[in-house]
């Protein structure tokens, strides 16, 4: 039987690839934002009426297949689409040292301190060097050589290029650039699954958890927190034996409540709310309400963690 993936609410990069999809067949979502609205909406209604598909407006499998022609999108990319919106990142956005993550780029946040950027830009000029001379013109060889340089050197790189942090140009402008190639897209997607995605895997598959929101609250970890951390798995493995949950449902608000507890001070009350919205599957995070179920995403098994 056809599920929803998405509806109304969602918003990211697979939205995008729906509405320029619908333009292309004649269906106007009046613009292509990356956000699922009343437009979108009635676009792909148009297109179901036109293919004799059930009218919904949302987009369920046999939706996605029909219009798209492409697989299904995976948990990878869907939990990928969450986060990002919760980061409040795309593949082209550039901070300079605001946080003491000396330069923040890219549709996670990927950072130049903890050597990420540097991966991703020595890559791109390994696999595409010309896209390198397209994003940074006469400065691409100056930022190879940054990406190659010590970590001293690189932080104080950062720190030269900073403006009340924000990026100064003309990097600003280039990391833009650079984003936006499908090629270094593609190559920032790699990264995720490599360094995020993976080891939510795991995590997930020790926690007990089965599900796509089980699935996705353990990547929102694991790019927000780093992972779940001693203290909050010494408070899950307590709260577990005391009171064993019924239900996932319960065990991933265990899991949410013990990795908001552990987290910094300043910064519980976001944790909080990113977390418990994900484990029950709607919340408000950052003042926008959000249903998972809009974005692909509920008790469904998840197929990395059976």
């Amino acid at each position: 039987m056809t599920r929803k993936l998405f509806g109304r609410g969602a918003q990211g990069d697979l939205i995008g690839k729906i509405q320029v999809a619908l333009n292309d067949q004649g269906h106007d979502t009046k613009g292509v934002d990356e956000i699922y609205g009343k437009d979108t909406a009635a676009a792909a209604a148009s297109f179901q009426e036109a293919q004799g598909l059930p009218v919904t407006g949302l987009v369920d499998d046999d939706t996605w297949l029909a219009l798209m022609q492409s697989p299904i999108p995976g948990n990878d990319e869907r939990t990928l689409q969450l986060t990002a919106v919760f980061e409040g990142h795309g593949y082209s956005f550039a901070l300079g040292n605001w946080d003491g993550a000396w330069i923040t780029w890219g549709i996670i946040g990927f950072t130049l301190k903890h050597g990420e950027i540097q991966k991703i830009l020595l890559n791109v000029n390994a696999r595409a060097p010309q896209l390198m001379d397209y994003a940074f013109g006469d400065k691409a060889q100056e930022i190879l050589r940054i990406m190659k340089a010590s970590p001293a050197e690189q932080e104080s790189w950062a720190n030269s290029v900073s403006v009340q942090g924000r990026l100064a140009e003309p990097w600003r402008s280039g990391f833009e650039r650079l984003g936006g190639a499908p090629e270094v897209r593609e190559e920032q997607r790699n990264r995720v699954r490599e360094d995020y995605f993976l080891p939510s895997v795991v995590n997930a598959k020790k926690m007990g958890l089965r599900s796509e929101l089980g699935m996705a609250l353990c990547f929102d970890i694991q790019v927000q927190n780093g992972g779940i951390g001693r203290k909050a798995r010494a408070a899950i493995r307590e709260s577990v034996e005391r009171y064993p949950p019924a239900h996932e449902l319960e065990l991933r608000q265990v899991i949410a409540e013990a990795v908001a507890e552990a987290s910094r001070a300043a910064y519980r009350t976001d944790v909080r709310q990113r977390k418990m919205t994900v484990a029950t599957g709607r919340g408000s995070v950052h003042g926008h309400q959000f249903l998972l179920e809009d974005w692909g995403l509920s008790e469904e098994p998840a197929p990395e963690l059976a």
